[in-house]
C-alpha cells in the first residue's frame, strides 16, 4: 500500500514540481559554501570608504544591503537555517500530533478526555498571537527557542485530524478482527492503523512545515527572533529596519520574499497532491 501511494505521489504533477523545488532548496542549503560568492558577513568591497549600498550587477548580482553584505550570499546561506527550522519543527510537530491522535483516538475513555482537552486548549488560542507572546517572553535567543515556540503552537491541528480518523477506523471490521485474534493494542496501532493514515500524516507534516517557515519568517521580521543570524526572515527585518521600501531598494526584500513564497508553494503543492491521491473523486476529476 505504501509503495502504491509513493508511485501515485511521484506520478502526480503537483507533487513532482513540489518535490523538485524542495529538493533544490535542500541542495542550496547543503552547498551554500560552494554556491555563495561571499561569506554572509563579508561586504566584498576592497575600499571600505566607498558607499556600502550597491545596486544589482557586476560582482554583486543581487546588490548589497545597507551594511555592504552581498544579498545573494546571504540569501543562499539563509536557506540553511530557514530550512532547518522548518523541517525540524515539522517533524517534531507531526510526531506530537501523531502520538496524541493515535493514543487519544484508539484508547478513548478518560485518556481521550484528557488528551482532547489539551488539544482543544491549543486549538482555541490563535496561533500567531500565541507565538508572538511566547517569543516575546523568552529571553534566550537562538534556533532552539524558536523551534520550541513553533512546535508548541503548531501540532494541535494535526492531532485533531489524526484523532478523528483513528476514531473512525477503530470501528472498522479489520480492527475488530485483529482485536478478537488477540493482537496487542500497540501492534494494532502500528500494523493496522498507522499504514492506513500515512497520507494524513504526510499532510500534517507538510502543513506544519509550511506554518513553521511562515511563522519563523514573521518572528524574524518583527524582531522577536535572532536577527543576528542569517535567515530569510532576518533579511526582511533588516530591509524593513533600513527603510528599503522607502529608498526603492527592492533587492533587499524581494529575493527572500520570493524564496519564502517558492518554498511555501512547494509544500502546498505536495499537500494538494496528497489530497488528490487519497481522494479518488478528486483524482478522477
Amino acid at each position: 500500500m505504501l509503495q502504491d501511494m509513493l508511485k501515485l505521489f511521484i506520478s502526480n504533477k503537483k507533487a513532482l514540481v513540489g518535490v523538485m523545488i524542495l529538493f533544490t532548496f535542500i541542495l542550496i542549503a547543503i552547498l551554500a559554501p560552494v554556491l555563495a560568492p561571499y561569506h554572509p558577513r563579508q561586504d566584498g568591497t576592497e575600499d571600505r570608504s566607498f558607499p556600502l549600498q550597491a545596486d544589482p550587477g557586476g560582482e554583486h548580482i543581487l546588490g548589497t544591503n545597507h551594511a555592504g553584505y552581498d544579498i545573494l550570499s546571504r540569501l543562499i546561506y539563509g536557506t540553511r537555517l530557514t530550512m532547518f527550522v522548518g523541517l525540524i519543527t515539522g517533524f517534531i510537530s507531526t510526531f506530537i500530533a501523531l502520538t496524541f491522535g493515535l493514543v487519544s483516538g484508539y484508547f478513548g475513555g478518560r485518556i481521550d478526555d484528557i488528551l482532547n482537552l489539551i488539544n482543544n486548549i491549543f486549538l482555541v488560542i490563535p496561533s500567531l498571537p500565541l507565538i508572538i507572546v511566547i517569543a516575546s517572553y523568552i529571553r534566550m535567543r537562538g534556533v532552539l527557542p524558536i523551534i520550541l515556540v513553533l512546535t508548541i503552537t503548531n501540532w494541535a491541528w494535526g492531532g485533531r485530524l489524526i484523532r478523528s480518523q483513528v476514531m473512525s477506523m477503530r470501528e472498522r471490521e479489520f480492527i475488530k478482527v485483529a482485536e478478537v485474534m488477540g493482537e496487542s493494542k500497540v501492534l494494532i496501532i502500528f500494523r493496522e492503523i498507522l499504514p492506513n493514515i500515512i497520507s494524513l500524516v504526510m499532510v500534517t507534516f507538510f502543513t506544519a512545515t509550511l506554518s513553521a517557515v511562515l511563522s519563523h519568517a514573521t518572528l524574524e521580521f518583527i524582531g522577536l527572533g535572532d536577527v543576528t543570524v542569517t535567515t530569510w526572515g532576518s533579511m526582511l527585518y533588516w530591509a524593513r529596519n533600513s527603510a528599503a521600501l522607502l529608498y526603492g531598494a527592492w533587492w533587499w526584500f524581494l529575493p527572500p520574499g520570493i524564496f519564502i513564497g517558492m518554498l511555501g508553494a512547494s509544500l502546498a503543492m505536495m499537500n494538494f497532491a496528497i489530497d488528490e491521491i487519497s481522494n479518488p473523486k478528486i483524482r478522477e476529476r
